[in-house]
């Protein structure tokens, strides 16, 4: 019986946070990406982007998935082995949107200062964009899932099952080392506290797939702006390492640096990139990363994306650590 009520639980969870996202969703007007690239390639005529869709010209195989139409299999190279393959061709203007968000244990952390979770957060702000652009007739899906991009409430059924906060289907610190179609577009969600090289591997290696993308860094407020004193202790996030300080505001402004000198290092690789970074901080509101991401998918000045100002005299600076040792618990 208790397994029972276990297995019921799950979908009003994840109803629950879908109807959050939607909410969110709804409170903006659908958004298309790319809209003038777009339309560049409709008004100059047969323009292939590579991109799988409804086109005549042939673009890849990929083994099949559930939900492909039997009438996209190609069964000549399916029977040459055990697997069975689906022909993709070119999509001619539509865009695909690959989403990934972090699924760590250190998703999971919500300190006192916070009503949700990082994961909660980026997961609703993930299906959030989703759902806007499934509006607009685009195509979404997550790196590394083996669904495939889809625009119809099927998909995003799928996505919140995939990027479900409490139960997660992938839990590594960093996106899946997968190949996407030239022309995508990546928003990445999650803390980024993993090895900064691994990280920017991985996100170096869409790039050179020619996809544009998105950085998206999610915070708890206690991250940030380090409000403990006196005698605590410090847990990884699994609990196997910790720290236990005397005096926990003496490494207070060490600990800014390094999270500063994290974020100035992603800002300044995602530029590189031609991609853009941002953070949020689980306190404040969702709609805020929500805006600053539509301007960039619609190709906007990117003025929303900046590093947040310089804080007045006796604020604390939102940073990123460079390291994330856990969140502390004040010892006795």
């Amino acid at each position: 019986m208790a397994a029972q009520k276990k297995r019921g639980a799950a979908p009003n969870s994840l109803h629950r946070l879908r109807q959050k996202a939607d909410a969110l969703a709804m409170a903006l007007p659908p958004l298309l990406i790319a809209t003038q690239r777009a339309a560049r390639s409709v008004i100059h005529g047969v323009h292939g982007r590579r991109r799988a869709g409804p086109g005549e010209e042939f673009w890849q195989y990929r083994a099949y998935a559930p939900g492909d139409s039997a009438a996209l299999i190609d069964w000549r190279k399916s029977a040459r082995g055990q697997r069975i393959f689906v022909r993709e061709t070119e999509w001619m203007a539509a865009n695909t949107l690959w989403l990934w968000v972090q699924g760590d244990a250190g998703m999971r952390l919500r300190s006192p200062l916070a009503d949700v979770s990082k994961a909660h957060r980026a997961a609703v702000l993930a299906l959030a964009i989703a759902r806007m652009v499934t509006r607009a007739g685009e195509r979404i899906a997550a790196l590394g899932a083996p669904f495939r991009p889809d625009h119809t409430n099927l998909a995003l059924d799928r996505l919140a099952r995939w990027f479900d906060p409490d139960h997660p289907a992938s839990q590594e610190p960093l996106p899946p080392r997968v190949e996407v179609p030239r022309f995508s577009t990546c928003i990445l969600i999650g803390d980024f506290f993993a090895d900064p090289d691994a990280l920017e591997e991985r996100i170096r290696h869409l790039a050179a797939a020619g996809a544009t993308g998105h950085l998206l860094q999610v915070v708890d407020p206690a991250e940030e702006t380090f409000p403990f004193k006196g005698r605590t202790r410090f847990e990884s996030s699994d609990g196997s390492q910790h720290l236990l300080f005397g005096r926990a505001e003496d490494i207070r402004q060490d600990y800014i640096r390094r999270l500063a000198a994290l974020r100035h290092r992603l800002d300044q690789f995602a530029r590189r990139l031609g991609w853009s970074f941002t953070v949020h901080r689980t306190d404040q509101s969702p709609q805020v990363p929500l805006l600053a991401l539509r301007a960039r998918l619609e190709g906007l000045p990117p003025a929303a994306m900046a590093l947040p100002p310089e804080p007045a005299e006796g604020e604390t600076p939102a940073s990123a650590q460079a390291e994330h040792d856990g969140i502390g618990r004040t010892g006795s």
